[in-house]
C-alpha cells in the first residue's frame, strides 16, 4: 500500500509538472509572437516615416548640411522655407494650386452626385454601355489624354488659365467618382424613398433631406479623391501652364532641381509645404465622413 501510494504521488507530481511546463511553452509562444509581431509593425513604420523624418530633417536643417544624407539634425533653421515661400514664390503657386483644387472638388462633387443618381436610380436605354464607358475611361492612361485635353483646351480658349486646368482635372477624376457614388446610391433602399414620398415629400425634397445624408460619406470619399488628383498631378500642370505665374505646387518644385545638383533643402521643405494642405483637407472632412456614415447607419 505505502509503495502505490508513492506511486500516485509521484504521478501526481509528474502531471503537475508536465502542466506547469506546457503553460510555459504556450506563455513562450505567446511572447514570441506578440515581439514578431511588434517587430514587424515596427519594420512597417520604419519604412512608411522614414521619408517622412527625412524629409523634415532636411527641411529644418541649414542649408550647409542639407542634402548631405545625415539622418541626425546638426541645426535647426527655418531658412528654407523662407526662401521657398518668398525667393521661390510658392505662395503665389500655393494660391494657384488651392484655386484648382476647389474648383475641382465643387465642380466633381456636384455632376458625381448627379450623375450617380441617374444610373443608380433611373432606367433609360443605353445604360449598362454608359457605365462601360465611363470604366473604360479610368482605364486609359494618362499619357494617352494629355493631347487630346490640351486641344480641347486650346479649343476653348483657356490655356494658362486656373479653369482650364481645373476643367481637365474634373475629366480625370468624374470616372472614378461616378462610380464611387454609385455604390453608395445603390446602397441606399428605394423603400426610403418610397416612404419619402408617401409622406408628401417632392423628388427635390427626398433628394435633399433623405438621399443626401445617406450617400454624404460617399461624396466625402469622392471629394478626398478629386483634392488629391488636383493637387499632386504633375503632367497636365506642365502642359498647359507655360507662363510661372499659372503655376501649382507640383509644376513649382521644378525650379529647385538643377541640371547638375539639387538644392534638397529647399525641395524637402517646398515638399513639407505642400504636404500641409493635404492633411489639413483630410482633417476638416474626417469627421464629416464619420458623420455620415453615422447618419447612414439607420434602418428603414
Amino acid at each position: 500500500m505505502t509503495d502505490s501510494r508513492s506511486d500516485a504521488e509521484w504521478d501526481g507530481a509528474s502531471w503537475e509538472a508536465r502542466v506547469r511546463e506546457a503553460r510555459r511553452h504556450g506563455d513562450r509562444l505567446r511572447v514570441g509572437r506578440i515581439v514578431a509581431k511588434a517587430a514587424g509593425i515596427s519594420l512597417l513604420l520604419l519604412f512608411t516615416l522614414f521619408p517622412v523624418y527625412f524629409m523634415l530633417v532636411s527641411a529644418f536643417s541649414d542649408r550647409a548640411t542639407s542634402g548631405t544624407g545625415a539622418l541626425l539634425p546638426t541645426s535647426f533653421t527655418f531658412d528654407n522655407f523662407v526662401y521657398v515661400m518668398v525667393e521661390g514664390n510658392f505662395s503665389l503657386y500655393l494660391r494657384n494650386s488651392l484655386t484648382v483644387a476647389a474648383i475641382t472638388v465643387a465642380i466633381s462633387c456636384v455632376l458625381a452626385m448627379l450623375a450617380a443618381v441617374a444610373v443608380g436610380r433611373f432606367r433609360f436605354r443605353f445604360r449598362t454601355a454608359v457605365l462601360v464607358l465611363v470604366l473604360i475611361v479610368q482605364m486609359v492612361p494618362l499619357e494617352a489624354l494629355v493631347i487630346p485635353l490640351f486641344l480641347q483646351v486650346r479649343d476653348l480658349q483657356m490655356l494658362n488659365t486656373v479653369l482650364g486646368l481645373a476643367i481637365a482635372y474634373v475629366a480625370l477624376s468624374l470616372p472614378l467618382a461616378i462610380w464611387m457614388m454609385r455604390g453608395f446610391v445603390a446602397a441606399v433602399p428605394k423603400e426610403v424613398e418610397e416612404a419619402a414620398y408617401i409622406d408628401g415629400a417632392s423628388w427635390p425634397q427626398m433628394f435633399w433631406k433623405v438621399l443626401f445624408p445617406l450617400v454624404a460619406p460617399g461624396l466625402v470619399a469622392t471629394a478626398i479623391f478629386s483634392f488629391i488628383v488636383a493637387w499632386n498631378e504633375f503632367v497636365l500642370a506642365m502642359t498647359f501652364m507655360t507662363q510661372s505665374q499659372n503655376y501649382t505646387v507640383a509644376v513649382g518644385l521644378r525650379q529647385f532641381f538643377g541640371q547638375y545638383s539639387n538644392d534638397w533643402g529647399h525641395v524637402m521643405a517646398a515638399s513639407t509645404i505642400i504636404t500641409i494642405p493635404v492633411m489639413i483637407f483630410f482633417i476638416l472632412v474626417q469627421r464629416w465622413l464619420v458623420a455620415g456614415l453615422v447618419q447612414g447607419a439607420v434602418k428603414g
